[in-house]
């Protein structure tokens, strides 16, 4: 397992290595040091002569001592009165004291008389190293190989993982001592019910003993699935810091390598370890990427990902009755996953995170804006009803965007005006700089003035909040509905009404002009997608009565659709096509009525749609009067 590093670790700081390896480090530099420092001084003090030119030195008594050592000679000069100090005051180059030589290959019997004649001192010395300097120049390089081994491996660690370029088997796991983790339940807002599902477990890892006296044995795995941005990761962490256990975190993604088989070792690494630092927790994030139903695909399973799958299904099957581990999967395709997986004794419990509903909403507002310069306008109950279908991480990115524009536009504190204008920013997206033409201009706002009135008149729609004719991420307009509460479960007129509005678009083009664009087309497949929707997998149609097809809901898996017989016949696939095709048929004609009945106040909201571009609910209701909003 590898600790969590750091962010602002030096790449080379010296506490990260060994003591060792540091006390060498230092040696090296301390011989090189040394070695240029003799080199130098040698340089300029010690004088190279040949071999003839010592013995005229020694003849004219300028040599006061000689050392022999194999065929080299080394001495030193007779020291003049004028000494170097007083040359250089007189200009003059400073004199070496020293010099060597070396002695030729043949044998100079007048040396030793030559030398014993002018009375120069002579020492002999052994031609053979000492053992210290052998053993040195032997094992120094190797001391240097090794150490720059160490330092490589120990930075290709922390690029690959642990183990660095030999440890693909060790886990990637991330380890977080009980101490690091800041976050419990209490910082998580919404989700009561998770938290109480999960509080069983927190209090079997705080004191497992109590549950073992009674034979109680608690699940082996706990399934986390929900929407992207419920906070599945965040309630893993919460559990460990409310637990003080050490919590190991992975990607399913990071148990896949190239090689077959190292995604296997990596999940017994990481399960063994877990299993020394009992009671402990893994989190495996992403468990679809490698938990996927086995024999997928055109090519069959025998591959990287299904093996470590059956990794991960033999060690959860190892876990002792009484083995205080607990994994924690998540993933928002809990369909997917292979059957084995999620049996009983294994991932066997399942938690479902919704998206928030408006009282979590308000409280995850609270706690993402705790930090935050409020004004005292700001009222987080009307942000949460007006935030129907964000996820805790959409809430969260709403209370940064709103500060971001508060602090661009030199505000002291942030506003209402500022979380409603953020709204839009996500919702709709950023606004485009390019203008629309007179005659494009005109024909958006009777586009979205026919969404905006179908909405208006259909009893039971969801309530109009705003219209507006700024060109906004990938539409030219955006006619915006908030419902008034939370929906979880959706009548048949409620969903002809939204085609309805989805198609008023279209309509009102068609009754305005004759001619019908391209602006409709995002509307068109949405409407389509509903109305498939309702006749294949919700029973709402007429002539198929109860009957459920798969037509209606993509399949996740590549090539598996080719190998899988369909459960209706050609006959009944026409009959799908003409029941959608009748569903948004009658709803585009139930549109151009009510436009074609309302006319007047479909070029009225055009109208003024062109001229302020933007009409708020308040506003649209001052140019139709409520009595007469309804049909």
């Amino acid at each position: 397992m590898s600790e969590e590093k750091s962010p602002n670790k030096k790449l080379f700081e010296f506490e990260q290595y060994p003591v060792w390896t540091r006390l060498l480090l230092f040696f090296v530099i301390w011989l090189l040091i040394t070695y240029g420092y003799l080199y130098f001084w040698s340089a300029k003090t010690i004088e190279e002569i040949p071999y003839s030119i010592f013995k005229e030195k020694v003849i004219d008594g300028e040599v006061a001592e000689v050392k022999m050592k194999g065929q080299e000679v080394s001495g030193q000069y007779v020291v003049e009165k004028k000494n170097a100090g007083d040359q250089e005051k007189d200009g003059e180059q400073p004199q070496a004291r020293f010099f060597k030589t070396v002695l030729p290959p043949f044998d100079d019997p007048e040396l030793m008389a030559l030398l014993e004649k002018n009375k120069v001192a002579i020492r002999a010395e052994s031609g053979e190293r000492s053992w210290f300097l052998t053993l040195l120049i032997v094992l120094l390089p190797w001391l240097l190989i090794i150490s720059l081994f160490v330092v490589m491996n120990r930075k290709l660690s922390e690029q690959m993982g642990t183990g660095g370029p030999f440890g693909f088997g060790k886990s990637k796991a991330r380890r977080v001592k009980p101490e690091e983790i800041k976050v419990t339940f209490k910082d998580v807002a919404g989700l009561e019910n998770v938290k109480y599902e999960l509080e069983e477990m927190v209090d079997y890892l705080k004191s497992p003993e109590k549950y073992r006296i009674l034979g109680a044995e608690l699940p082996k795995g706990v399934l986390l699935a929900g929407p992207p941005g419920t906070g599945k990761t965040l309630m893993a962490r919460a559990m460990a810091g409310e637990a003080g256990v050490p919590y190991y975190s992975i990607s399913g993604s990071e148990f896949i390598e190239m090689f077959v088989g190292v995604g296997a070792s990596r999940v017994r690494d990481m399960f063994k370890i877990a299993k020394e630092t009992a009671p402990s927790l893994i989190f495996i994030d992403e468990l679809d990427s490698i938990g996927r139903v086995r024999g997928t695909g055109i090519g069959g399973g025998h591959d990287e990902r299904e093996q470590t799958l059956n990794q991960i299904l033999s060690e959860i099957d190892g876990f002792s009755p009484h083995e205080s581990v607990i994994v924690l999967g998540a993933t928002n395709r809990p369909d997917v996953l292979d059957p084995a997986l999620i049996r009983p004794g294994r991932f066997d419990r399942q938690i479902t995170l919704d998206m928030p509903q408006r009282k979590a909403r308000k409280e995850i507002l609270a706690v993402h804006a705790r930090k935050l310069a409020m004004a005292k306008d700001v009222e987080f109950d009307l942000i949460a009803g007006a935030t129907v279908g964000f996820s805790g991480a959409d809430l969260k990115n709403l209370v940064n965007e709103a500060a971001l524009l508060a602090a661009r536009k030199g505000k002291q504190q942030v506003e209402t005006e500022d979380f409603n204008e953020s709204r839009d920013k996500i919702i709709m997206g950023v606004k485009r700089e390019e203008q629309l033409s007179e005659e494009e201009k005109k024909m958006v706002a009777y586009h979205e003035a026919g969404h905006a009135l179908i909405a208006l008149m259909l009893p039971g729609s969801d309530p109009l909040n705003k219209v507006t004719i700024i060109p906004r991420g990938r539409s030219l307009g955006a006619t915006e509905q908030v419902p008034k509460e939370d929906r979880h479960n959706y009548g048949k007129t409620y969903l002809m009404n939204r085609i309805a509005v989805m198609v008023g678009g279209r309509a009102a083009e068609q009754e305005v002009f004759g001619e019908i664009t391209s602006g409709a087309g995002d509307d068109l497949k949405k409407a389509t997608q509903m109305a498939r929707r309702m006749v294949c997998q919700w029973g709402m149609s007429d002539k198929l009565g109860l009957m459920v097809f798969r037509k209606g809901e993509p399949h996740p898996f590549l090539g598996r659709e080719l190998t899988e017989e369909k459960d209706y016949g050609e006959a009944t696939a026409e009959t799908i096509d003409a029941e959608i095709k009748a569903i948004l048929e009658g709803c585009y004609e139930k549109a151009r009525t009510i436009l074609a009945d309302n006319r007047e106040k479909l070029d009225l909201l055009a109208q003024e749609l062109i001229n302020k571009e933007t009409l708020t609910l308040a506003q649209i209701q001052e140019l139709i009067p409520l009595e007469e909003k309804k049909i």
